[in-house]
């Protein structure tokens, strides 16, 4: 989600339908979706902390006593994340603020060099335009 102050998130999937991506592993992808979620969910609770509201750590599912489970991963830490519902050491409700949903980045700048994402193209790193040389 970090790299060097910039805040991202880069999910790239392969467009070979043979790939073990498409192909449910509990000990690879607990529920494939997963990593979306992850990756969006961070992106929430970073835009909530610049706004400067206090939430739960989204790593912190431990402390609020919840565990990844074997066929479905962390799915109800994070529906429960999402809904504000985790019962905190007071028995208070938290997670994340549903004001969340409505609300933009804080800075500016996170709209000055946004691209539109061509997801019909290959991408044009030189490291994949080799592979895709090598391969034909």
């Amino acid at each position: 989600m970090e790299y060097q102050g910039i805040g991202y998130s880069n999910i790239r999937l392969p467009n070979n339908t043979s790939s073990y991506i498409y192909t449910y592993d509990s000990q690879v992808n607990k529920f494939p979706e997963e990593v979306f979620i992850h990756e969006f969910l961070h992106s929430l609770e970073r835009t909530l902390i610049e706004y400067e509201y206090d939430i739960p750590a989204l790593h912190d599912y431990e402390q609020y006593g919840y565990s990844e489970q074997k066929l479905f991963g962390l799915k109800d830490w994070y529906e429960a994340y999402m809904k504000c519902t985790i019962k905190d050491s007071t028995g208070n409700k938290t997670g994340l603020n549903s004001i969340v949903y409505s609300l933009k980045p804080t800075h500016e700048s996170d709209f000055k060099y946004t691209i539109d994402v061509d997801f019909m193209n290959e991408s044009s790193n030189i490291i994949e335009k080799i592979k895709t040389i090598l391969k034909k």
